[in-house]
């Protein structure tokens, strides 16, 4: 694969599930492309402050994906693409299912899964930089009724996606400490309506952290 010519036409690629997805566009229609998420956020000032660069921006969420659905369709969400940085944001249906006793849910596969996602794309795009998103709740409604139990898998995948992004050499962006705050200043439902899906509000409150943290490593620098 041929490398983007230096400073021009940089790739920046958002993948995870629904978080992401953001009810984007599945056609080539710009205005709804990168759907509403904090992937249309942060693509939106970045387009805007380098537009002399020629950034290009792709969302490839899918609502209700696992890591191991990433996985699976890695070749042509990801890979394919051969994107210059790659931000992954997944966490929340694994969770989810394994929460709620479904079968898709009986093995947790979220770090095996997830290594295999780094593993491939270090020895596939060696060159290519990695943003990895901490999954994200707040204690309000159905996650509510079993929150320790939530709150306690959560926290575990978090010490996972940590760990993988020291491994594998990522910029890792907490978020779950941005989210308790903000819960400080108004209900959790009006950050996370669902106690999962961020509000208006909430995907903003993601992208800034996002920023925060990816300008801060120098990994815009483009």
């Amino acid at each position: 694969m041929t490398a983007s010519t230096p400073n021009q036409n940089k790739v920046i690629l958002f993948q995870g599930d629904s978080i992401t997805d953001g009810n984007r566009g599945r056609s080539d229609d710009p205005n709804h492309i990168l759907g509403h998420s904090y992937a249309y956020i942060i693509g939106g000032k970045l387009g805007n402050e380098y537009a002399e660069k020629g950034l290009r921006f792709y969302n490839r969420g899918i609502s209700g994906d696992r890591i191991s659905d990433l996985y699976a369709r890695w070749n042509e969400d990801a890979i394919s693409l051969n994107p210059d940085i790659i931000s992954i944001m997944i966490g929340v249906n694994d969770a989810w299912r394994t929460m709620k006793g479904e079968p898709s849910g009986v093995t947790d596969r979220f770090e095996r899964a997830y290594r295999h996602v780094l593993e491939e794309t270090s020895e596939v795009l060696p060159h290519t930089k990695l943003i990895l998103c901490e999954p994200i709740i707040l204690k309000t409604g159905e996650l509510a009724q079993q929150w320790e139990a939530w709150d306690e898998r959560i926290k575990h995948y978090q010490a996972v996606v940590r760990q993988l992004a020291e491994q594998f050499h990522a910029v890792h962006v907490p978020l779950q400490g941005a989210f308790n705050e903000a819960a400080q200043r108004a209900d959790a439902s009006y950050w996370l309506w669902d106690g999962v899906h961020p509000t208006a509000a909430g995907h903003d409150l993601i992208a800034k952290q996002w920023l925060h943290i990816v300008e801060k490593s120098g990994l815009l620098n483009i």
